[in-house]
């Protein structure tokens, strides 16, 4: 959920890439041996899942997996969303290097409340570990959504429309992408059971 450029003002840009700053260096302190490896993959699988968008005022959607990258990287995520969102505005003018802060912050930081509320539960079997995979993509994603919903509202009443839509819209979102990672989750607790050790 990309905002666009020239659509924020200053005062916000800012915040955003202040707050990307924070989380950013806080993140990079985490990154360290098989981290990084794992950090470099979930970067990839984060930026060929949100290549397709569809257009919504002045915003857009897509498939977002900030919920897994969160709960498998914690504030890690950041860095990685980071770089993420940098390729995808270089190469696909998909939002903008100035508003990079900004929707780094956006994915990042829901996906960082995700790992705190939801890391232990699928360490677990059963339920719980459902649950914690399919919630942690609602907490993240409309999280995420909540964000780019606020920043457009606090524009003005002309916004006001898009950011109901822009968070509307990632609900089926957040629920194909909560299914998702049920399976996943599954796969890679059976086949890597040490990338859930240290959750």
């Amino acid at each position: 959920m990309h905002i666009s450029e020239g659509v924020l003002p200053l005062w916000e840009l800012a915040t955003g890439w202040g707050l990307t700053a924070i989380g950013t260096a806080i993140g990079l302190k985490k990154l360290e041996g098989e981290k990084l490896v794992l950090t470099a993959l979930l970067t990839s699988l984060f930026f060929v899942a949100s290549l397709i968008h569809v257009p919504i005022g002045v915003g857009s959607a897509h498939l977002i997996f900030n919920g897994i990258l969160g709960l498998l990287l914690g504030w890690a995520v950041f860095p990685a969303i980071l770089i993420g969102l940098f390729f995808q505005a270089v190469l696909f003018q998909f939002g903008g290097l100035f508003v990079l802060g900004v929707n780094t912050f956006n994915m990042a930081f829901p996906a960082v409340v995700a790992y705190y509320l939801f890391r232990k539960w699928i360490k677990e079997e059963g339920l719980k570990f459902y649950a914690g995979a399919f919630l942690s993509a609602f907490v993240a994603i409309l999280g995420a959504g909540l964000l780019v919903a606020l920043e457009l509202a606090l524009m003005g009443e002309k916004f006001l429309t898009d950011a109901k839509l822009i968070f509307l819209i990632h609900i089926p979102i957040a629920t194909i992408e909560g299914i998702i990672y049920i399976f996943l989750l599954k796969f890679l607790k059976k086949n890597y059971p040490e990338l859930f050790e240290n959750l």
